[in-house]
């Protein structure tokens, strides 16, 4: 072999070490990319859940208002009408009444 191809050989490989170091250090920056674009998705995932979760509570509350507002509306109604029936019966109450204390 003469000094001319052992030269070339040698810039051969070493081409090839720097092909390879280029290649490995690319494929660091790519993962390190990954791994900062991976991180700022989960966080941005996990900021967009807590604000879902917020939401569906703030609309949890509100049917709980209403709903709250509606039983208290069926409570009025139930003793308006509990309050009208008792005021109906109280003559007849009162004269039942009265009715015993005369007989004793």
């Amino acid at each position: 072999m003469t000094m001319d191809d052992i030269r070339k050989v040698k810039e051969i490989e070493e081409k090839g070490r720097a092909d390879k170091a280029d290649a490995e250090a690319r494929i660091r920056q790519a993962l390190a990319e990954a791994e900062r674009e991976g991180s700022a998705r989960l966080e941005q995932t996990r900021k967009d859940a807590a604000e879902e979760g917020k939401q569906l509570l703030r609309e949890a509350e509100e049917r709980a208002a209403a709903a709250a507002v509606q039983i208290a509306e069926d409570a009025k109604g139930e003793g308006d009408a509990l309050r009208d029936k008792a005021h109906s019966r109280m003559d007849d109450a009162a004269k039942y009444i009265v009715g015993r204390v005369v007989k004793s």
